[in-house]
């Protein structure tokens, strides 16, 4: 059985380096945010429109999904 573990670990470096270290872990969680959504749409688009209404999906929701936005 294969686990992909979805969980960030919160960059404790801000309270040791101060500026740089936020400056830092914002460039980290931006880039992890952007690598999430990423390989979320890919996967999303490499569904069939039949896998996509299995989970109440159509492919123009795919967009709506990886930004979090409410889906009518």
């Amino acid at each position: 059985m294969t686990v992909f573990d979805t969980n960030r670990t919160n960059y404790d470096t801000a309270r040791a380096f101060g500026r740089i270290g936020t400056v830092i872990a914002n460039v980290i969680s931006a880039i992890s945010a952007w690598n999430d959504a990423r390989v979320t749409r890919n996967a999303l688009s490499n569904l069939t429109d039949r896998e996509l209404d299995d989970i109440g999906l159509i492919r123009g929701d795919i967009d709506s999904v990886v930004h979090n936005r409410p889906i009518f």
